[in-house]
């Protein structure tokens, strides 16, 4: 049965969907200022991996994401670029959306904007002051935390200590305006020359936390299966979601809260952000590395745990990945020479390397023993790539098997044409040289392959060949 960790409860718990066969999941997005970083894609990649093994399960899969396109950090990076803040938005979504499909994330169900949703936005703030979960003041409207008897259930804290992580985020100014520190913004008063929306408190514009409680309950419903982010969102984001949320609908707002864990830089592991400065772009980084290797690397970590980036652990991941590309490659080659039919010894090995795998995934997802059936999968790729005689059916078998776990984790090989016209004349005329022990000859076309991309492998069944 698939488990998934329950943030909320602190334990893994069987997955029940509200509708049988149907995922219905929100996770929070970026907030579009600048390139994703990879700490930012790590979410992304994370969630997208969930999503797919989801899929791989049979589940028909709603995944809505947003985009957190009004914000101090939008409206400050736009006064510095001089231009206007939902253009600045329009640039970085646009990013965000060549560099995600670059490293293999799906695009999801539906991706709203905080700006497309004040309508909704404003009627929700509105019953929360009608229920007495809100107030105005000066323009500002806050939601009274104390009086939502559960706050604080997510992050596992008592209210008192929220309070006082509370009063470090706040100047004088809004605390005096608040009933309670703890107290948070719905709505913000606009500032001179600040983008902004017209209200029954006056012009101003959403708090983040309103954004998503809104986009959520009006894309998937009151109820949703699943709400999924990074660690550093359960207090105070998703706590307040909560708050807010559950206040207006009176019913619960996700079943299953899961977080991923943060990627980690340096010797000290020091966690990967925009505020400390210490990021790296994806827009930067597959400038560099191909991206099908970062989109392995940040994959092949089970997603509640931390990724350490660094060189090394780059390189292992692509080699990791050319150990994969060449058994199918190798696999895919002795096609030509199969002889049609079945092996019911290799679908017996497939029916039993299915199981292991889907045991080990449906453990809240953990792709590192996920992987594992991987590589014993590989191993017998390449053992049955040199064997003597070999089944079409077998063959094919396994390379779809491959082809279905790899797609789990986002990963995709280039589908090329084995052997071209051209590649395929050199190799015969170097068979041909070595016949006539024109080792010179041999050599030269061995050579100009090589200088092309083409990498020879002589075997007892012939000469196989794979691109660099």
């Amino acid at each position: 049965m698939l488990q998934v960790y329950n943030t909320l409860t602190r334990q893994k718990e069987p997955f029940k969907p509200l509708v049988p066969g149907e995922v219905h999941m929100y996770v929070c997005g970026p907030t579009v200022y600048n390139y994703i970083h990879i700490g930012n894609a790590r979410s992304a990649i994370a969630f997208d991996t969930i999503r797919r093994y989801f899929e791989y399960r049979g589940y028909d899969v709603t995944y809505v994401s947003n985009f957190t396109d009004v914000d101090d950090k939008i409206i400050k990076a736009a006064n510095e670029n001089h231009e206007e803040p939902l253009e600045l938005a329009d640039r970085f979504i646009d990013a965000f959306m060549e560099d995600t499909k670059a490293i293999g994330i799906q695009k999801a169900t539906v991706n709203p904007r905080a700006s497309q949703m004040i309508p909704e936005i404003l009627d929700f703030v509105s019953d929360l002051i009608a229920k007495g979960y809100a107030y105005a003041v000066d323009g500002d409207v806050y939601y009274r935390a104390r009086k939502f008897p559960d706050y604080g259930e997510l992050s596992h804290q008592n209210i008192d200590e929220l309070e006082q992580g509370a009063s470090q985020h706040i100047n004088d100014e809004e605390t005096q305006r608040k009933e309670d520190p703890i107290d948070f913004a719905l709505w913000k008063a606009a500032k001179p020359g600040e983008i902004s929306w017209d209200s029954p408190w006056g012009a101003g514009r959403p708090g983040w936390h309103i954004e998503c409680s809104v986009m959520s309950t009006t894309l998937l419903g009151n109820t949703i299966d699943i709400h999924g982010g990074g660690q550093d969102l359960e207090f105070p984001h998703h706590e307040n979601e909560i708050a807010q949320s559950e206040a207006k609908t009176g019913q619960k707002f996700a079943n299953y809260w899961m977080h991923n864990g943060f990627v980690t830089i340096g010797d000290d592991d020091q966690k990967m952000s925009k505020s400390l400065g210490n990021f790296i772009t994806v827009h930067d980084i597959i400038k560099t590395v191909d991206p099908m290797t970062l989109r392995f690397f940040m994959a092949s970590t089970q997603y509640r745990k931390p990724i350490r980036y660094s060189e090394a652990n780059l390189k292992d991941a692509e080699n990791n990945l050319n150990r994969l590309k060449i058994a199918r490659d190798n696999l895919s080659y002795r096609l030509s020479q199969a002889t049609a039919g079945a092996d019911a010894a290799i679908d017996q090995q497939l029916d039993e390397l299915e199981t292991r795998f889907v045991t080990e995934m449906d453990d809240d997802i953990n792709v590192q023993n996920g992987l594992s059936v991987l590589y014993d999968l590989t191993k017998l790729m390449n053992e049955y790539a040199n064997a003597e005689t070999v089944k079409t059916d077998a063959i094919t078998a396994m390379l779809d098997k491959q082809a279905a776990w790899l797609q789990i984790f986002g990963i995709q090989f280039d589908v090329q044409q084995l052997l071209d016209s051209d590649v395929e004349d050199l190799i015969r005329q170097r068979d041909e040289a070595r016949a006539n022990k024109d080792f010179a000859m041999s050599d030269q076309i061995r050579d100009q392959l090589a200088n092309q991309g083409i990498i020879l492998e002589d075997t007892a069944n012939g000469t196989r060949w794979r691109r660099a």
